[in-house]
């Protein structure tokens, strides 16, 4: 299992770099990231969360099988939105109700470098905006009001300060 990277790591306002070669490495990474997410019951995780600057993340949500993005760009984001209660690894603990497009379009390389184009909506469609934005260092705090991005912050500070995050 990979180790994860939690806030206040400044690693996570960093943007990755894209993957130069799709090889085994890569793969494994990708195999591992895997693990990893299911060990800690996430449905999305980023390179950069288990401290690899790349553009990689994978997915597992519910009804759909575990899913690999190397090198994604999101292409087309629809113009309907909805709101949703997103929690993040990287914040153990913490949850906030977050507005996002209902679907979206990525284009991105899978883990045997086959470039491949999908169109999502619903839980996958969020999660991969979600996981796009770590690849960018945005955070799901980040389309908060500052009150609200502020109050749950000092709620995660007592949570880290207790050994509960």
């Amino acid at each position: 299992m990979l180790e994860l990277v939690k806030h206040p790591d400044e690693l996570l306002r960093k943007a990755s770099d894209p993957v130069s070669d799709v090889n085994g490495e890569i793969a494994d990474l990708a195999e591992r990231m895997i693990g990893t997410m299911a060990a800690e019951r996430g449905i999305g995780l980023a390179g950069v969360q288990v401290g690899r600057l790349v553009r990689i993340f994978v997915t597992h949500v519910p009804e759909d099988e575990p899913r690999v993005f190397i090198n994604p760009a999101i292409t087309a984001r629809s113009d309907g939105t909805s709101s949703y209660e997103e929690g993040c690894l990287s914040f153990p603990g913490l949850y906030a109700d977050v507005r996002r497009s209902n679907e979206c379009t990525v284009e991105a390389v899978d883990e045997n470098g086959k470039p491949f184009r999908l169109d999502a909506d619903g839980m996958l469609a969020r999660v991969i905006m979600h996981e796009t934005d770590h690849l960018d260092g945005v955070l799901f705090v980040d389309y908060l009001s500052e009150r609200k991005r502020n109050r749950l912050l000092s709620r995660y500070e007592k949570l880290l300060a207790r050994g509960r995050a």
